[in-house]
């Protein structure tokens, strides 16, 4: 074997290597996310804002512990003061903050009242969402395929609608809330652990207040129901952050292909934990819907392939002939 063989094949080794690793990552995150549904059901008869104010307030420390751990707490200082000097910027964190805190909010209280299988509807519109902020914001273009799938999951929603006679809120607050918070993180471009950091802590004193605000008025759940679900609302801060940490170091080293593919992952265990596990019904007109939307997300998964492409090239040479 000639000596310049052997750099390109361990390149290529390496290559393969840290993709194993990022999909290790990135598959731990939405795994994580799509078993939600079991931690926050214990925790059900605690109120949804309670378990909100938890989960931000919990979140926090764990992140400034990690800071510390991880020996990037000065960094953050840097960050901070960086952040303040430009108004843009900082107005985008608090958003961030306040669009992520209304996600989780959504989301808690859908699982804890027996809406999640229309939770899991959410994230799998969440994608073509995306797809429609980047193209009125960041001016991107859909192609023909993203176009057609676009048109399918709309009218899965519309069946719903139509359907049942009322629009499917908890679906699209989910899933706008959490497209619009994706938009923001892509504008602010700042280091996972400080970003989230930031986020916890804009929305932190609200969170303190409200908890402690409860405790006195003697209606917290925190330390005066069962151990169990105390421990569970400290554990809050921890599958908070986790999960979109593994995200955050898997997106390193794996392709948005990738990503996009992995992230269905999360609503299909969520739609199966839903019915399987608390019986939440699943009509008929619901698989049509949901149909609808699993064909435009295949759609949308394949549409950048080379197969959609040379279909779509194909077509282009059909028309020029007729």
């Amino acid at each position: 074997m000639a000596p310049g063989c052997r750099p390109a094949r361990r390149w290529i080794m390496n290559d393969k290597r840290t993709q194993k690793i990022g999909a290790f990552y990135a598959i731990s995150a939405y795994v994580m996310w799509g078993l939600f549904p079991l931690y926050w059901k214990p925790v059900e008869q605690v109120p949804a804002f309670e378990i909100l104010g938890h989960r931000i307030f919990w979140a926090f420390l764990f992140m400034i512990a990690l800071l510390l751990f991880s020996k990037k707490i000065s960094r953050f200082f840097l960050n901070f003061r960086a952040l303040f000097k430009k108004p843009q910027h900082l107005l985008l964190v608090i958003a961030a903050a306040v669009l992520i805190s209304a996600n989780w909010f959504i989301y808690i209280w859908a699982v804890t009242n027996g809406h999640v299988v229309e939770s899991s509807m959410g994230y799998y519109i969440n994608p073509l969402i995306s797809i429609l902020l980047g193209i009125l914001f960041l001016k991107e273009k859909l192609t023909v395929w993203q176009i057609v799938a676009f048109i399918l999951a709309a009218c899965g929603v519309l069946i719903q609608t139509i359907e049942f006679g009322q629009v499917p809120w908890i679906a699209l607050s989910l899933a706008f809330s959490f497209g619009f918070y994706g938009l923001t993180r892509k504008l602010i471009r700042m280091d996972t652990i400080s970003e989230l950091t930031f986020e916890t802590l804009f929305v932190t004193p609200i969170a303190l207040y409200y908890l402690i605000h409860v405790q006195i008025a003697g209606t917290a759940a925190f330390g005066n129901v069962s151990l169990l679900t105390t421990l569970l609302l400290i554990g809050t801060g921890v599958v908070t952050a986790v999960p979109l940490l593994c995200f955050a170091e898997g997106a390193k080293y794996i392709s948005l292909t990738m990503i996009g593919f992995f992230q269905y992952i999360t609503p299909t265990l969520s739609l199966i934990i839903g019915i399987t596990l608390y019986h939440e019904p699943f009509t008929g007109v619901q698989l049509i819907s949901f149909s609808f939307i699993w064909f435009a997300l295949i759609i949308f998964s394949l549409s950048g392939t080379a197969l959609m492409k040379r279909i779509s090239s194909r077509r282009l040479i059909e028309t020029d002939h007729h």
